[in-house]
């Protein structure tokens, strides 16, 4: 009889059992089915700001204990991944705290409310040689990152010009109440879907060097609460178009927008070049537009085993990915880099970039000019 050896356990702690909360949960309790990985992810202390809500989201989501002070589960010597599903203004002090501590940190974006905290946040976790992710986890696409494989190639020969966009309607109505979105802290459109077209944008072309941007804010007042009938008024933006210049001298343009009638997940770009381009929205997540050579139009591209890492999903093309599933290939590069494998990207370094270029365009719409990044 042969004995499986078995793999070092990794203790998982979750902070928030929101949206995003169970999407971690998702991922840590599929990934071991799905890749080969040297550890495996035990879903150790789950937090949430109740007692109540800790207990059932724990009980809900497979976690073993639950507590209602994150400082505890940070500090938990069962804890050696802490996972942040946090309102934003929490990242920071949960992060610091982790670091310290010496934990692997995997943390939603944005990183934090300002440019200021991601650095120090990014400084510490260098300085203590913590493993660090961000969850941009749109960039975990196979197609977008044969997109990256294409540019880099040259496929599409010198490139000549960007156009992204992040487009949802999930603010259009007046009437959705405030909340930790249209907070000051929040950021508005451009910070809160923003920062994943500004993240594309850097993953497929590199450094943003100098932005010009308009913020818009389409309604100026909304509820102060749900179900209250005092309105306040809205500090933020609706949405935001910025022109952009790359460090390779590469021009463009983005927009963020919250308020866009009829789209539900435009994250989209087009990428030209002197021999082609290439698009993908996704709205289409597992196909990606290409143009090269001398054809009179885009050839689809259907996503498949031959994109890594597609065939650990399934072995047959057309199939298609979804949104969780990005997440689960996040976190099986999260568990390689804590193993000892590559460099999780994005890390804390590169949300913190994203986040300056985003204070970069607000800077620019305050001074009605262009601004480095």
């Amino acid at each position: 009889m042969t004995h499986r050896t078995e793999k070092p356990r990794v203790g998982v702690g979750l902070v928030g059992s929101g949206f995003m909360g169970r999407c971690h949960a998702n991922a840590f309790g599929a990934v071991s089915g799905l890749f080969d990985l040297p550890v495996q992810p035990i879903k150790a202390i789950l937090a949430d700001a109740t007692r109540q809500a800790a207990e059932a989201g724990a009980a809900a989501l497979g976690f073993a204990r639950a507590t209602e002070d994150w400082s505890d589960l940070v500090f938990d010597d069962a804890v050696d991944i802490v996972a942040i599903t946090a309102p934003n203004v929490l990242h920071d002090p949960i992060a610091m705290a982790a670091i310290a501590a010496g934990k692997t940190v995997y943390c939603e974006k944005p990183l934090s409310t300002t440019a200021a905290s991601a650095l120090k946040m990014t400084e510490a976790a260098e300085a203590a040689g913590v493993v660090t992710s961000v969850g941009f986890n749109f960039l975990r696409n196979p197609m977008v990152r044969l997109a990256r494989e294409l540019i880099a190639a040259g496929d599409i020969g010198v490139i000549t010009g960007f156009r992204g966009r992040h487009a949802e309607n999930y603010m259009i109505n007046p009437d959705t109440p405030h909340s930790f979105r249209t907070d000051p802290q929040g950021g508005g459109a451009l910070a809160d879907i923003g920062s994943h077209i500004v993240s594309m944008a850097r993953y497929l072309l590199g450094p943003i060097a100098e932005v010009q941007a308009d913020c818009t804010t389409i309604h100026k007042n909304r509820p102060a609460a749900p179900g209250s009938g005092v309105r306040k008024p809205v500090e933020v933006d609706d949405m935001t178009h910025a022109l952009i210049r790359f460090e390779n001298g590469v021009s463009g343009s983005l927009e963020a927008n919250w308020a866009a009638t009829g789209r539900t997940m435009d994250l989209s770009f087009e990428v030209t070049g002197t021999k082609g381009a290439i698009a993908f929205t996704q709205e289409n997540m597992n196909q990606l537009l290409v143009q090269a050579g001398d054809g009179p139009g885009f050839t689809r591209i259907e996503a498949g085993p031959s994109h890594p890492p597609y065939a650990q999903f399934c072995p047959a093309p057309g199939h298609h990915l979804g949104f969780n599933d990005l997440k689960v290939i996040e976190v099986a590069q999260l568990l390689m880099a804590h193993a000892g494998g590559p460099a999780c990207f994005p890390d804390f370094r590169e949300a913190y970039e994203v986040q300056r270029t985003i204070e970069a365009m607000q800077s620019s719409h305050a001074i009605r000019s262009w601004v480095s990044v």
